[in-house]
């Protein structure tokens, strides 16, 4: 791969799809360009009728460090930048959030700020031993709450929220952020396992499913991304 996001079908499946964030040199840091590349890939997958599943991972030793915090920088003292990276944000965000069928994280690194969020935003989240959630930015950002507090309940994502802490695979299990953890080398073939799992369900009654998820978790999203 050499541009920012990679996209693979398994062999002999057109169902499902390997979507991965390909910047392995900066920790694969969400920047305009490539939370763009996931959105415009997203809108183009939703469209596909033989899709059923897609897994989103990361190139080299992490899942995603967050946003590129460089863009912000940036973003202080440019008004039509800092527009576009709100802009950026919220569309990626809703892309995920909304994607009308199943989406497997499959978390083979750290996964902070931005990152956790992106692995939150999808259904299921299998975890490498290697990796950890931590929402960093607590000192001196927000953070996409809600759907964290779906599914941890409301006392674990305050305190993490608040607190800004590391959890690591053992404790993510506990907590119900992440359904397994595997060996670093068993990730990849336990994701698409998970993913053939999915896949075998009908392509209408996934997509009612994943509706009612959507829809039970009562998510607005202005009222989620936004105060």
């Amino acid at each position: 791969m050499d541009r920012l996001i990679g996209l693979e079908r398994p062999s002999g499946n057109e169902s499902i799809v390997i979507l991965t964030l390909n910047r392995p040199d900066k920790k694969n840091a969400l920047s305009i360009a490539l939370r763009d590349a996931v959105s415009d890939a997203l809108d183009t997958l939703r469209q596909d009728p033989a899709l059923k599943c897609v897994i989103l991972t990361g190139a080299g030793s992490a899942f995603s460090a967050g946003f590129d915090l460089s863009e912000f920088q940036t973003a202080f003292g440019d008004a039509d930048f800092r527009a576009r990276l709100w802009a950026s944000s919220d569309r990626y965000h809703k892309a995920l959030l909304l994607f009308p069928m199943p989406i497997v994280a499959a978390v083979n690194g750290p996964a902070l700020g931005g990152g956790m969020d992106t692995a939150v935003l999808c259904d299921i989240r299998i975890m490498s031993d290697a990796a950890r959630f931590g929402h960093p930015e607590a000192a001196f950002g927000d953070v996409v709450y809600a759907p964290l507090h779906d599914l941890i309940g409301g006392a674990a994502a305050r305190e993490l929220c608040l607190t800004g802490r590391t959890v690591d695979g053992a404790e993510a299990l506990r907590l119900g952020l992440a359904s397994e953890v595997v060996p670093a080398s068993d990730l990849a073939a336990r994701s698409l396992a998970i993913a053939q799992a999915i896949a075998k369900g009908p392509h209408q009654v996934l997509r009612h499913t994943k509706a009612k998820i959507i829809a039970r978790a009562a998510i607005d999203f202005r009222a989620t991304l936004e105060l």
